[in-house]
C-alpha cells in the first residue's frame, strides 16, 4: 500500500459515522472515488458492527465509489484489449495483466463487503435493498469474467443474479426500476458471459412485456429510471434477434 493511501485511510480512523459520510461525500465531490472506495469501506464496517444496514443515499454512495473505480479500469482493458497498430504486443499483455489484477482485487473487495456484511444484514427481508446486494455480487462477479476464464466467476455470476431475481419477482412489481435493472444485466449476463443467447432473450422480452402491461401503475418517482430500462431491454433484443454489438447494462 501506498503512503498516500495509508494517509488516505487514516484520515478516518477515529471519526464517527456521520463524520465518515461527510469525508464520503467530499471524495465523491473531488471525483476521488478511490479515496471514496477507501472511505465508505469504513462506513460498512462501522455500521456492520452495530449491525445496521445502509441508508438509501449511504448505499447509493457505496455503488456510485466502486462504480466509478471499476468502471474506469474496465474501460482501459477494452481499450488495451482491442490492441494497437505498430506497437509491442508483448508490452501491451504486461500492462493488460496488471489492469486485469487491479480489477480483479477491487470487485473482490467490493463482493467480500457485500457477502461478510451487508448481505448478511438484509438477508430474508425480501425487499428491494436484498435485491440491490445481490445484484451488486451478480454485476461484480460478471466484471470478472469479461477477461478471467474462471467458471467459478461465471457460476458465482449466474447464482447471485438468480437469487436477486428470485426475491425479486416475489416482492417487487414489475415495473420497480431494480427489478427491471437486475433483468438487464442478468440477460446480458446470460449473451455475453454465459453464452445463452435464448435465456438472455427470453429474460428480457419476459421482463419488458411484464412492465409493459402494469406501465399505469409507475408513479412519478420512479417514472423515468423505469422507462429508461425498459428501452435498454427493448434495444438489447433487438440487436441479439439482429445483428451482432455493443449491449446496454445498467
Amino acid at each position: 500500500m501506498s503512503s498516500t493511501m495509508q494517509e488516505i485511510e487514516a484520515l478516518a480512523d477515529g471519526l464517527d459515522i456521520a463524520k465518515v459520510v461527510e469525508l464520503v461525500r467530499i471524495a465523491e465531490t473531488a471525483e476521488r472515488y478511490e479515496d471514496m472506495c477507501v472511505f465508505v469501506k469504513k462506513l460498512v464496517k462501522l455500521k456492520a458492527a452495530k449491525g445496521e444496514d445502509l441508508d438509501v443515499d449511504e448505499r447509493n454512495l457505496l455503488s456510485v465509489a466502486y462504480k466509478n473505480v471499476v468502471g474506469q479500469a474496465r474501460s482501459s482493458w477494452r481499450t488495451l484489449n482491442a490492441g494497437f497498430d505498430d506497437c509491442d504486443e508483448t508490452l501491451i499483455n504486461k500492462y493488460k495483466e496488471i489492469i486485469e489484477n487491479q480489477l480483479e482485487k477491487i470487485c473482490l473487495e467490493i463482493i467480500a463487503l457485500l457477502t461478510e456484511n451487508l448481505c448478511k444484514t438484509v438477508e430474508g427481508n425480501g425487499d428491494e435493498t436484498e435485491v440491490f446486494y445481490l445484484k451488486m455480487c451478480g454485476d461484480y462477479y460478471r466484471y470478472m469474467s469479461e477477461f478471467k476464464e474462471d467458471q467459478k466467476y461465471k457460476d458465482s455470476a449466474e447464482e447471485n443474479y438468480k437469487k436477486a431475481m428470485d426475491v425479486a419477482e416475489k416482492n417487487l412489481n414489475e415495473t420497480h426500476p431494480t427489478r427491471l435493472g437486475l433483468a438487464l444485466n442478468f440477460s446480458v449476463c446470460y449473451y455475453e458471459i454465459l453464452k445463452e443467447p435464448e435465456k438472455a432473450c427470453d429474460l428480457a422480452k419476459k421482463s419488458f412485456d411484464a412492465a409493459i402491461e402494469k406501465l399505469d401503475t409507475l408513479n412519478d418517482a420512479s417514472y423515468k429510471d423505469s422507462t429508461l430500462i425498459m428501452q435498454l431491454l427493448r434495444d438489447n433484443l433487438t440487436l441479439w434477434t439482429s445483428s451482432d454489438g455493443d449491449d446496454n447494462q445498467e
